[in-house]
């Protein structure tokens, strides 16, 4: 009986390590990029819809915010195991005129190819500014 409890205590502490592996992924203060997906439209970066941007007087195109440099300001982790980041635009400007930051889930937008990680050399490079 005890080795099985013993063993299911491991399991789930494993388990947990797993789930905590992804937010090492990046850091606050990190620099990433946006890039326009294949499709056209962004679906794990939370931009506002397109009649919120144009009620606040903005454009809403969505070419504009390709190959954006973003900082990462917040990490957070969500129960089932979603890592939110909120980003900012590196240069200081709003998105779209209005928007300070926006939020994306970590994991999908990588996957998707929507954030990429600037490289160590990058980084460097930025933090030399």
């Amino acid at each position: 009986m005890k080795t099985v409890v013993f063993s299911l205590v491991f399991m789930l502490a494993g388990f947990t390590a797993m789930a905590q592996d992804t937010s090492d992924l990046v850091e606050i203060g990190d620099v990433m990029s946006i890039n326009v997906p294949e499709n056209g439209s962004f679906t794990h970066i939370h931009f506002p819809r397109k009649n919120l941007i144009i009620k606040r007087g903005g454009i809403a195109d969505m070419k504009s915010v390709h190959g954006n440099k973003v900082v990462v300001t917040d990490i957070k982790t969500k129960a089932n195991g979603n890592t939110i980041v909120t980003l900012k635009r590196k240069n200081g400007r709003k998105f779209f005129k209005h928007f300070p930051s926006v939020k994306a889930d970590l994991e999908s937008a990588l996957a998707k190819g929507e954030l990429k990680i600037a490289d160590s050399s990058q980084k460097d490079e930025i933090a030399r500014r």
